[in-house]
């Protein structure tokens, strides 16, 4: 076979074939605010761009897919600053960055300011919430909401400590804060797959994986453009449940069953599912 003939069989039969066969099914779970075709083309050019990342392709177009597939179901774009396609070994891992996250906090509308910031160990920081702290700036009199962080951005500032987060919302009041320590970062790390192998964020961009940590941790507390996605989803199936039919009733002396599968973890249960995809 020449060597056009085998390049026609590569394309027709590579990775990009495969996305473009699985087009509907990508394009089915983006949001609204996503354009099917544009985020089409972006998908084939994260490809066309990286050999790496297509050599991996080729040898492993599932876990291309379920990358693929976990971006559009968040509304990123493919291999963007909010959404990571990283080759580990014979496989490809969709990695959700910091930013992404950020993003999916002000898509919900219900935040305006999102803080998150790496703590070192030549920081001050002060959290006693609810006691008076002279530390806080005047916008924060009274007892303290937020935590007091102060730096000097040019100096040594040491390793890194912790990190902290806390949105604050449309009528100007503070969420929940969030604050990880380092022992609780270097166990997201531990539990990340590939997480030493040179080409893992958490060696090529500590900082950032700390940041996309600690905002993870955030999520439960305010809402996301997920959550409300699922809700809208959900209000419309129980519409539809409501007009496609008759109720059916439980048996007499029946237990009810008052679960739910979809919903997300009960309040103050935190789910750690950081890993690679912190």
């Amino acid at each position: 076979m020449s060597q056009i003939s085998n390049a026609i069989a590569t394309r027709d039969n590579g990775p990009e074939a495969i996305v473009r066969q699985h087009k509907d099914d990508l394009t089915l779970v983006l949001p609204s605010h996503v354009k099917g075709e544009t985020w089409m083309r972006l998908a084939y050019g994260a490809l066309r761009s990286n050999a790496q990342l297509l050599q991996v392709a080729t040898r492993n177009p599932g876990s291309l897919m379920t990358a693929l597939q976990e971006c559009a179901r968040l509304g990123h774009e493919p291999a963007s600053k909010s959404f990571y396609f990283v080759p580990f070994g014979n496989e490809i891992q969709g990695i959700e960055g910091y930013r992404g996250v950020v993003e999916r906090i002000y898509r919900a509308g219900a935040v305006k300011v999102v803080h998150a910031e790496v703590v070192y160990v030549n920081d001050e920081f002060v959290w006693a919430p609810g006691t008076i702290d002279t530390h806080q700036p005047p916008r924060w009199e009274g007892p303290q909401t937020v935590p007091f962080h102060k730096a000097d951005w040019f100096s040594d500032r040491g390793d890194v400590k912790g990190a902290f987060s806390y949105g604050i919302f449309q009528d100007g009041t503070p969420s929940r804060v969030v604050i990880i320590n380092r022992a609780y970062i270097d166990k997201v790390r531990k539990e990340s797959k590939g997480s030493n192998s040179p080409t893992s964020p958490w060696v090529k961009w500590f900082d950032q994986m700390v940041l996309k940590t600690v905002a993870h941790r955030l999520e439960p507390w305010v809402p996301t453009s997920t959550e409300w996605r699922k809700e809208q989803m959900r209000a419309a199936h129980e519409v539809a449940a409501e007009q496609a039919g008759p109720v059916v009733i439980a048996p007499q002396g029946a237990e009810p069953d008052y679960r739910d599968d979809d919903e997300g973890p009960i309040e103050g249960e935190f789910v750690e599912d950081e890993g690679g995809a912190a």
